[in-house]
């Protein structure tokens, strides 16, 4: 008797509720596509397609890249394998290519996890559970490492979403993005250098605490010293020019934001077609530069959270 070949992407879960639809490929437990009221609120991709640029993926046990690949944690060295070949780093973690196991699942809510294996670079054993969630206030994600093994595991995460505001083209899209800080990095290998005011960086280019369109600027930058609500939210927004758009909302415990306009692969056709937002519990290569890393103790958990919701 045959059987439809596995997806490339894994294991397909959908959830649905109050109007949006989830789509979720158990390989990086990732946000495949994400709709509300049949409007993409991401980029999405197939189910058999290769995840294109770690669209939708779950960053664990670091988001964004170690230099290198190498770092030093409690005096001991460590050498990442180089996934990020043409710059020389390691990026985005370990855990965008696990396949992840179903542990809960209901129509509206979905938890997956997988474990971090102890290996070359990093020899510390971490499961990574990653909770969504559906209702009238979009789509909920908690991601939560626990530390399976001895010694103290460094950790971060963060996800990789590409939000689309609408069908003009990304430079049309107005973004406000509270945030008073960049941190500047070097053109070839962005590698970060120095953290800037956005208000004086490259000419007030990076400054969109006041809302306004994107135009031809390019940005592949973290942003700290984030502007909070009353309950300690920050959310970034790009709106399309009828008004519509597509948001992400967190919380204290991710300190950063990673904003990139998806400069990449023009003779692909993948250039510019969304805005990745990023929340990140620590910079890019937070494991040298020891900001903001998670250590988790034996046994200890450590957790973020993040909403993707519509706009208008």
């Amino acid at each position: 008797m045959s059987t439809a070949p596995r997806p490339v992407s894994g294991t397909q879960h959908r959830l649905e509720s109050h109007g949006y639809a989830l789509d979720i490929a158990s390989i990086g437990a990732t946000v495949r596509r994400v709709t509300h009221e049949g409007r993409d609120l991401v980029v999405p991709f197939e189910a058999d397609e290769l995840r294109p640029a770690y669209r939708g993926a779950v960053l664990a046990p670091w988001p964004n890249r170690v230099v290198d690949g190498r770092y030093d944690w409690y005096g001991t060295e460590h050498q990442l394998p180089l996934t990020e070949p043409t710059r020389g780093h390691a990026l985005h973690g370990l855990a965008s290519w696990l396949d992840f196991s179903a542990m809960e699942v209901a129509p509206d809510a979905l938890t997956l996890t997988a474990v971090v294996e102890p290996q070359a670079g990093y020899p510390f054993r971490v499961e990574v559970a990653v909770r969504y969630r559906l209702d009238a206030d979009g789509l909920h994600t908690t991601v939560t490492g626990t530390n399976l093994g001895t010694g103290v595991a460094p950790f971060g995460t963060g996800p990789h979403p590409y939000l689309v505001a609408g069908d003009s083209p990304l430079d049309e899209w107005t973004l406000s993005l509270p945030a008073e800080t960049v941190f500047e990095v070097t053109p070839d290998r962005l590698v970060p250098a120095y953290l800037d005011a956005v208000a004086e960086a490259r000419g007030g280019a990076f400054d969109f605490r006041s809302p306004r369109v994107i135009g031809a600027t390019e940005i592949d930058h973290a942003f700290t010293d984030l502007v909070r609500d009353d309950a300690g939210h920050t959310t970034v927004s790009v709106t399309d020019t009828d008004g519509r758009g597509v948001a992400m909302t967190w919380g204290i415990d991710c300190a950063w934001v990673q904003i990139h306009t998806a400069d990449l692969l023009p003779s692909q056709g993948l250039t510019r077609l969304g805005l990745a937002v990023e929340p990140m519990t620590c910079p890019p290569d937070a494991f040298n530069l020891l900001i903001d890393v998670i250590g988790l103790a034996p046994g200890e958990s450590g957790s973020a959270s993040w909403r993707l919701h519509a706009l208008g």
